[in-house]
């Protein structure tokens, strides 16, 4: 008993419970502590009802939570469409950074529906990337580059602003610097970016939500022939947006049949360009990040396979193997997601924790009935595609087994001891 509250005490310490401030990827210091941090999450150790009621009431209470926990935060599994993303962007971020030509860097266009996951997929392969590229430079001792800054971003995430204009998009780079703009002229702006990008010696600029440019408006064509001078600054530019096909980001552009890479020309302005950004064309690989299908085969063992890793990591003490993947249940959760990883995690882990609350222990067809899947993120705009659709909800089945426990995550259970007194 001993050892296992030591056990759970060390876990309480971590802040499984109560995490604190959440890194905040859109600022130099938050990327850096999201990137070292971002799996050190460690889910609830597995164990039997039997072994569960042995534990005191406070042990339980920290266990319950620690599970709950386990299931707010399932990891970000492999699919075969995240993997060619992935793919693509290690070997493409590793030429590029290895190239020492002041030429063009290609970059890399993410498109795909909301909740697909792609900014997940792309800032994983660019953290990866970036613990390989700083592991590289200290292995052959890279000598220090006159004037950079101490603080090191290899890579770089900003959203793009709501209202995208050059200036306003000048200035979301350098907030994530923590470098003031302001008052600047578009000329100031662009150059004080590129000594921010040599400063901080950032070999990657992810542009996050960049089908927010509308190609109809002035300011939105001004900013994508700035963005596409960015290429020149020796980064890789990584755009990440919903139906960019349809956005008019590619028009003016035309795709090399060889290659399948968009190419596009040069900036049509020159009041902030410089001689170096009209040497070469711009050119982008164009990556879908499609939902899981469900028509083959080989489709519905993908999907299968996908459920079976969520399964894996689920702490329910009625769970058994199949539990997501036997019967109906895979048709039942594509027909209620669509195949969209964002919504079958949601799916999930809401039904994880509903299982909890009624005492069923495990994931059923008629618990997830209960289920409702909403998507509101503070920073994505619905008008924009970013949160995408949610397939109509099933007509609920009548239980046939038995009625279905009563939900008593309302009931009035008192105040948790673990809330009163710490030993």
């Amino acid at each position: 008993m001993g050892s296992s509250v030591s056990v759970e005490a060390s876990l309480s310490d971590r802040g499984f419970i109560l995490p604190g401030e959440v890194p905040d990827r859109e600022s130099a210091e938050g990327w850096t502590r999201w990137r070292k941090t971002r799996h050190s999450f460690v889910p609830a150790p597995r164990l039997s009802q039997a072994q569960y009621d042995k534990k005191s009431k406070r042990d339980r209470a920290l266990h319950d939570l620690h599970r709950r926990a386990t299931h707010a935060n399932l990891p970000l599994l492999d699919t075969p469409m995240s993997l060619v993303v992935s793919e693509l962007m290690q070997t493409r971020l590793l030429n590029n950074a290895m190239k020492q030509k002041p030429t063009t860097r290609p970059g890399i266009m993410i498109n795909g529906g909301g909740n697909q996951g792609k900014t997940e997929t792309a800032v994983e392969a660019a953290a990866t990337f970036e613990d390989l590229w700083l592991g590289l430079e200290e292995f052959v001792d890279v000598p220090e580059l006159p004037g950079a800054r101490d603080l090191r971003a290899t890579v770089a995430y900003v959203q793009t602003p709501v209202t995208a204009t050059p200036k306003s998009t000048c200035q979301a780079i350098l907030d994530f610097f923590g470098t003031s703009g302001r008052n600047m002229t578009l000329t100031q702006l662009v150059r004080q970016v590129r000594a921010s990008l040599r400063d901080h010696r950032t070999r990657v600029l992810i542009l996050d939500d960049i089908t927010r440019l509308r190609m109809h408006r002035k300011d939105d064509q001004d900013t994508l022939d700035l963005i596409r001078a960015l290429m020149s600054m020796r980064v890789t530019l990584i755009l990440i947006g919903v139906g960019i096909p349809d956005s008019g980001l590619l028009s003016g552009g035309w795709q090399d049949p060889r290659t399948g890479q968009w190419e596009f020309p040069e900036p049509g302005h020159t009041d902030w360009k410089d001689a170096a950004s009209t040497q070469t064309a711009r050119r982008f690989d164009l990556v879908d990040l499609q939902p899981f299908s469900y028509d083959t085969p080989d489709d519905i063992a993908h999907f299968v396979d996908h459920l079976t890793g969520l399964e894996d990591e689920l702490r329910l003490f009625n769970a058994h193997e199949g539990m997501l993947t036997g019967g109906n249940m895979p048709e039942y959760i594509y027909r209620r997601t669509g195949g969209v990883v964002g919504l079958i995690e949601r799916l999930i882990e809401d039904g994880a924790s509903l299982a909890m609350d009624t005492g069923v222990e495990e994931i059923t067809e008629e618990l997830l009935d209960s289920v409702i899947i909403r998507t509101q993120h503070p920073k994505r705009v619905r008008a924009a595609g970013e949160e995408g659709d949610v397939p109509p909800a099933l007509p609920a089945k009548k239980a046939v087994q038995g009625r279905r426990p009563r939900n008593t995550v309302f009931d009035d259970k008192g105040v948790p001891q673990i809330t009163v007194s710490r030993k």
